[in-house]
């Protein structure tokens, strides 16, 4: 199989990609990757002298050298978006820029290409926010909050119409936050990690009682594996962890097992249109075969583990010097 990954040097796209070519050796993959703040092909050093791997560094928005690049590729999995809630409050334009047009060029470039499978990878922000005791299917209306997740919903919506006008064999996949090493420290789990091992406050908004349901990156992955297998065509697939917690839990768990102590974690004012609590089913998955493997308590010990060894790695980031490397390497 012929893989094209957009987004493959970002968090789960990585993951990804080393996680096929080591579970597939024949399998060939193209990383399609703008390389913006988030992208890092430190991720991929393991796998960029395999044969089967190439990287392109591009944007999705530009349609024809993305439609040069996959002649001859049978799949197209979309990993790239920006996705950080809270720059999307303050910059919604380059969210919508990405996540949709970006989205409609891959699915052009798709059709007119006749790639055998599209994949869209999604979030479970796009149902918003669940009441206690409700928990949302592929079947549940859309509901977004912010300007990501409406983002998001946006490009899910451009998919499934390729699907019902052009028979494009599309899939789309929901999952929930996703967790683990690489993960890039402006996000909630790596933020109070890096920050605690600095001495620094932990920001927690409001109360800290909006609930996450946390999935470890790899099991995410394998969800994937199976649904670009076995997937059917022109369907959603909810992928969850099945480990939903109130984000102060998380923060003290960190804590804990750092060995430091609860008044690192400081309140801050709450950001707008903040969800209290994300749940969805994965009953639709399960029946392909797949059901989370790392418990909460596993996936947040080997995390924090991962970057207590790889100071080296986040430190360059949250210094700039990261920064300042890919734009004078990569433009």
């Amino acid at each position: 199989m012929r893989i094209v990954v957009t987004g493959g040097a970002g968090f789960i796209g990585s993951h990804f990609i080393r996680y096929i070519l080591k579970r597939y050796p024949s399998y060939h993959i193209l990383n399609i990757d703008k390389l913006t703040y988030a992208g890092n092909l430190e991720n991929l050093k393991e796998v960029e002298n395999n044969p089967h791997y190439a990287f392109l560094k591009e944007d999705i928005c530009n349609r024809s050298a993305i439609e040069e690049a996959i002649s001859g590729y049978d799949v197209i999995i979309n990993f790239a978006a920006e996705s950080h809630v809270d720059r999307s409050i303050s910059t919604p334009e380059i969210f919508l820029k990405t996540d949709i047009m970006g989205t409609l060029n891959l699915l052009e470039i798709s059709r007119l290409k006749g790639v055998k499978r599209y994949i869209q990878i999604s979030t479970d922000e796009v149902y918003g926010s669940a009441e206690e005791g409700e928990r949302f299917s592929e079947k549940s209306p859309l509901d977004p909050s912010s300007p990501y997740s409406a983002s998001k919903a946006s490009a899910d919506l451009l998919v499934l119409s390729y699907y019902r006008t052009y028979k494009l064999p599309t899939l789309i996949i929901r999952s929930t936050n996703n967790y683990g090493p690489n993960q890039y420290p402006e996000k909630f789990i790596p933020l109070f990690i890096t920050n605690a091992l600095e001495d620094k406050p932990l920001p927690l908004y409001g109360d800290g009682k909006n609930v996450r349901d946390w999935l470890f990156v790899l099991d995410n992955c394998k969800g994937i594996d199976i649904i670009l297998h076995k997937g059917k065509e022109g369907e959603i697939y909810n992928i969850a962890g099945e480990n939903e917690r109130e984000n102060i839990f998380i923060a003290r768990k960190i804590l804990e097992y750092l060995g430091k102590q609860d008044s690192l974690i400081k309140f801050v004012k709450d950001r707008p249109g903040h969800d209290r609590r994300y749940s969805i089913s994965c009953e639709k998955v399960k029946k392909l075969g797949w059901s989370p493997e790392v418990s909460l308590e596993e996936g947040l010990r080997m995390t924090v583990d991962w970057y207590k060894n790889n100071q080296d790695w986040w430190k360059k980031i949250k210094s700039g010097e990261f920064l300042e490397y890919y734009r004078k390497h990569y433009g």
